[in-house]
């Protein structure tokens, strides 16, 4: 069945807008009107490329009290996504053969909306016959490995590269493993804890420290280089300078732009995340977006039970699938970020950085993924009409102006609010 979108309203262009979509594809885009099996009318509102979510945890297989591939999907088509990059750290791991072949298989039958798989890294041989399946990068969780063994890794994806498939593409969580170690041992020995001292406990430095290891060996082992949940403004800083002679990208989650560590005393454990929050001075803020920016909101849900177990044992996660796009536009209304970037941080960077060539643009040719945003509509965020299986929010009752109201993803719409 062919479609076509009607009073489409497109970034950056004047007037409306008819888009003709034929087997899952863009087929025209006209100002004046064009014919097919089924119309839909978006009524003005802005049609932008669907977007991309490069850092989510849909926890399947394994950990599906807390996600899974449906309601994480769901939760995803919710708040505007149209593609999302499953993060490889389920039960069990995703760096086996084996455990790509299964979750591809549970993706491929439990979710909504289109999705790419991200795996961590294994020896040779086993990292070889991953490729044969595709995965769109390799994950490497800096703080769970000491400096020998992230050298190592950093070679045999140099190798990797060489000799398979792979894009040299690699994505990491920068946290330096023998900081927080210390720090934490530090902080344990207080007579009690509260949990603001978890931002310590993982401290900005090690994160500085962590993004200037990840650049100096995706340098020497000529790899591409994704900065997941980049935190701290000085690592910031580092990445910008970097990018101007190795690729180098970075992502940003809304929880690191818009608060700061004093909300562990308003929010307690459920704000623990890793990196976590940073000190005022230290952090990354809104006027950071800029159009060479992605934001990934490494949506991490966990049972109300995983977040109340203390300072140390809670579980480190936030959900954002379903408040990341509100909180953006509501900035955008408020005159902190230009709307006109708003389709490269959501969609267009992430497509170019992670190779998804027929996506991130309104044109003829490319898939046809779109998010539909009304820059208008008030509200306020309620846990109760969200789609993820997570009970809690930082979020939760905050106001926001502007909303994603349709999703379509390959000319087939998947949620509908207009």
């Amino acid at each position: 069945m062919d479609l076509v979108l009607k009073n489409c309203k497109l970034v950056d262009k004047d007037g409306e807008y008819f888009i003709k979509v034929e087997n899952g594809k863009i087929a025209d885009i006209s100002k004046t009107p064009l014919k097919a099996e089924e119309t839909i009318d978006i009524k003005n509102n802005y049609l932008l490329s669907g977007f991309i979510d490069p850092h989510i945890h849909f926890r399947d297989p394994g950990l599906t009290q807390k996600e899974d591939f449906k309601s994480g999907s769901l939760a995803a088509a919710n708040g505007g996504f149209t593609t999302v990059i499953d993060m490889p750290n389920t039960l069990p791991k995703t760096n086996t053969y084996q455990s790509l072949k299964e979750k591809i298989r549970i993706a491929k039958s439990k979710s909504a909306i289109n999705f790419e798989l991200q795996i961590g890294p294994n020896n040779l041989d086993e990292m070889k016959k991953m490729m044969k399946l595709n995965p769109i990068a390799v994950k490497v969780f800096m703080d769970l490995e000491s400096d020998e063994s992230l050298e190592k890794i950093f070679n045999d994806l140099s190798i990797l590269k060489q000799t398979t498939n792979y894009n040299g593409l690699v994505a990491t969580h920068c946290e330096k493993k023998s900081i927080v170690e210390k720090e934490t041992d530090k902080l344990k020995q207080k007579d009690e804890n509260t949990a603001i001292d978890y931002t310590y406990a993982r401290p900005t430095r090690s994160e500085d420290e962590s993004v200037k290891q990840a650049i100096e060996l995706a340098r020497a082992n000529d790899l591409r280089l994704h900065i997941c949940h980049l935190s701290s403004s000085k690592s910031l800083s580092m990445a910008k300078s970097a990018s101007k002679s190795m690729p180098v990208s970075w992502e940003f989650t809304p929880h690191h732009l818009l608060l700061d560590n004093s909300s562990y005393n308003i929010y307690g454990t459920f704000i623990k995340t890793n990196p976590p929050l940073r000190p005022e001075r230290d952090r990354v803020r809104i006027s950071d977006l800029d159009e060479n920016s992605i934001i990934g909101t490494d949506h991490a849900p966990h049972t109300l039970e995983d977040k109340n177990k203390g300072v140390w044992t809670s579980s480190p996660g936030i959900p954002n699938l379903e408040t990341v796009v509100p909180l953006i536009l509501t900035e955008v209304n408020k005159g902190n970020v230009d709307f006109s970037i708003i389709p490269k941080i959501f969609s267009e960077n992430a497509a170019r950085v992670y190779g998804l060539s027929s996506k991130g643009k309104i044109e003829i040719g490319y898939d046809a993924d779109f998010t539909v945003i009304d820059l208008k509509q008030k509200g306020k965020f309620n846990i109760d009409e969200f789609k993820t299986k997570a009970e809690y929010s930082p979020f939760e009752g905050w106001e926001y102006i502007g909303m994603p109201v349709m999703t379509i993803v390959n000319g087939k719409t998947v949620m509908d609010k207009i």
